[in-house]
């Protein structure tokens, strides 16, 4: 059933999807950031932090997937713009014996966000750890990606509220 959404940008006033024009507008630098988790035994934690398992460096793999699958976003969520990237980053910390948390901060100058390209390396730094430790866990879990902030655009500067249980009506900016 075709319905008209103007507030759902990838679909015109028939209810078909395309993809959006940014051309008319201005190239502006834009920032965003993401994290996501992985749990896990903290065992696997142990062995990832001691650098044990023998397919390698699990985080710099992660974060070199992270960082690989950014760049391609474009090729990944069949509506999004391909960005040129001026920066890739990601960060993993240990807030829990069994948690690996994954912060990924993506920018670029272009007509376009880059909430998509932070999200994508945070979802596939965490997959890269799956994979490469699921011979000794596999009952592993990918849990709370989010967008945290965004910066620059016309739709203005975006920020999830502190509390992680607050709803989406409490974040700050409007998307």
């Amino acid at each position: 059933m075709k319905t008209k959404n103007q507030n759902l940008t990838h679909f015109d006033e028939t209810g078909a999807s395309r993809m959006v024009e940014v051309g008319p507008k201005p190239e502006t630098p834009r920032r965003a950031r993401a994290v996501g988790q992985i749990k896990m035994s903290p065992t696997t934690l142990e062995m990832i932090r001691n650098r044990a398992f023998s397919k390698g460096d699990v985080l710099e793999v992660a974060r070199l997937a992270g960082i690989m699958a950014a760049k391609k976003t474009w090729d990944l969520i069949p509506l999004c713009h391909q960005v040129s990237l001026t920066g890739v980053g990601i960060d993993f910390s240990f807030p829990e014996p069994n948690i690996v948390e994954i912060e990924a901060i993506s920018s670029t100058i272009a007509r376009t966000g880059v909430e998509m390209e932070a999200l994508v390396a945070v979802s596939i730094a965490a997959l890269t750890i799956y994979d490469m430790c699921k011979s000794v866990d596999r009952v592993m879990q990918l849990d709370g990606v989010r967008l945290m902030e965004k910066t620059g655009g016309v739709h203005g500067d975006f920020a999830r509220a502190v509390n992680p249980d607050a709803s989406p009506e409490r974040d700050q900016g409007k998307e």
